[in-house]
């Protein structure tokens, strides 16, 4: 799946058994164990497999994370080694899903068992040919400079840019980075640096083996395949079901163009219309696009509400947003629940927010990740992007956003106890309803 082909987890080579995979061999070095390992875990889609994986290798990783992103893409198939050293593996793998391919960068610490420093996959874009990059101190330099001039430009803040830039110089002088040869390694380190100073979880770094090309409008063609991509993927929309209790429960990981998966939404609004209370499921949910965030809350107030602004600072406007008309009935007298989790992320902080402040909905979870500023990508040099953050959210409430802190449940349960506890909320409230209703018909 191509927006979550640039994934990064932790690896710790487990020792389990599995099938090797038939399209090529994978060499009997740290690196290549590692990557068996990682290819039998993930492919497997047990969840069992995957909550031991996730417990005894990488804590910082998703039990639902890796299993949707299992889902997704059906797993993977080696296609094939591009580069091999006992700690540094280059692999080519494809979608069981789909056609899309995808190239992999592994590198990991010798040990027993050997853990991993960094682990890139990311898709590769029709008609490019991915090159094995070494990194000299002059394409170092290069990624640095064009990275001081793009927090210059388009940071939110200037006085933290700045900061961050000296940091990043001091680290370069200081010689922190001589001994980096790897891509993915690199880009991580200068994300860490930078992150020390602004604690901003949407800025970062990337790699990628292959040039990006110059700046340019999509082509028809490119929207058609972006257009296929997010309906195969059902706009991150990955279940609508009535639950007992004629309870409504949504779950979507995304918020995709409302441009193009207008039609999803309305479709999953319209079958939840009738239900006695409803549950967004959003603790997948990494964000997206704010027209489409204002397009699903606009189902749930019967009046035209401002719910947020966002403030850019390259064009030194502020944009404001408001519920507007939506085709179909809305959801404006049924109690509201939102499922979060400390993956709950950026547009899906917003809308949790948005709801939260307009007292339109019970948030119930964890603390949401902290991301309130949209970003950009910039090409800073050959095979080097940074993701910059050029405006702020401001809600019409409380004036301010939820940058750095999250959004504050409700009622604070684990994640996993969320959706259990929202049901019975949901229950609690449609049964006191009725009682209600009952008593006032009695009289």
């Amino acid at each position: 799946m191509i927006p979550r082909m640039l994934y990064r987890v932790g690896v710790l080579l487990l020792l389990c058994t599995g099938l090797m995979v038939a399209q090529t061999s994978v060499p009997a070095t740290p690196a290549g164990l590692t990557l068996q390992t990682w290819l039998d875990v993930f492919n497997s889609g047990d969840r069992a497999k995957v909550e031991q994986y996730v417990k005894t290798v990488d804590p910082h990783e998703s039990v639902d994370g890796l299993v949707s992103f299992h889902d997704e893409t059906g797993g993977f198939v080696l296609l094939g080694i591009e580069s091999s050293e006992p700690l540094h593996i280059r692999f080519r793998v494809r979608e069981k899903n789909s056609s899309t391919t995808a190239l992999g960068n592994l590198v990991v610490k010798d040990g027993n068992p050997p853990t991993v420093e960094t682990f890139g996959l990311r898709a590769i874009p029709p008609g490019v040919t991915p090159v094995n990059v070494t990194l000299d101190a002059a394409m170092q330099a290069k990624v640095i400079a064009g990275i001081d001039e793009d927090l210059a430009k388009y940071y939110i803040d200037p006085a933290v840019a700045k900061q961050m830039q000296d940091a990043i110089d001091a680290h370069e002088k200081a010689g922190d980075y001589n001994s980096i040869t790897d891509g993915d390694a690199f880009a991580e380190r200068l994300t860490k640096d930078m992150r020390a100073v602004s604690h901003d979880l949407h800025l970062g770094v990337s790699f990628s083996p292959f040039k990006a090309p110059p700046p340019h409008e999509p082509s028809p063609e490119d929207r058609a395949r972006m257009r296929q991509q997010l309906q195969h993927d059902n706009c991150a929309f990955s279940k609508v079901e009535i639950l007992p209790g004629n309870i409504g429960y949504v779950k979507f990981d995304g918020f995709m163009p409302v441009d193009i998966c207008a039609p999803t939404a309305i479709a999953a609004m319209n079958f939840i219309a009738h239900t006695d209370a409803v549950i967004f499921d959003l603790r997948q949910n990494g964000g997206g696009d704010p027209a489409m965030v204002s397009f699903v809350a606009s189902y749930l107030f019967d009046h035209a509400t401002h719910v947020n602004d966002l403030y850019n600072r390259g064009d030194d406007v502020t944009h404001q947003y408001w519920t507007a008309y939506v085709p179909g009935d809305r959801i404006v007298e049924q109690p509201v629940y939102v499922l979060t989790s400390k993956r709950t992320f950026s547009g899906a902080e917003e809308f949790t927010y948005d709801l939260k402040t307009q007292k339109r909905a019970t948030i119930v979870g964890e603390t949401t990740g902290g991301g309130a500023h949209p970003v950009s990508g910039h090409t800073v040099a050959d095979y080097f992007m940074i993701g910059v953050p050029w405006g702020r959210p401001i809600n019409p409430v409380t004036k301010k956003d939820w940058e750095g802190t999250g959004v504050e449940p409700d009622v604070k349960v684990t994640a996993d106890d969320a959706l259990a506890t929202a049901e019975k909320l949901a229950t609690e409230k449609i049964q006191a309803k009725a009682a209600d209703a009952a008593k006032s018909s009695g009289k």
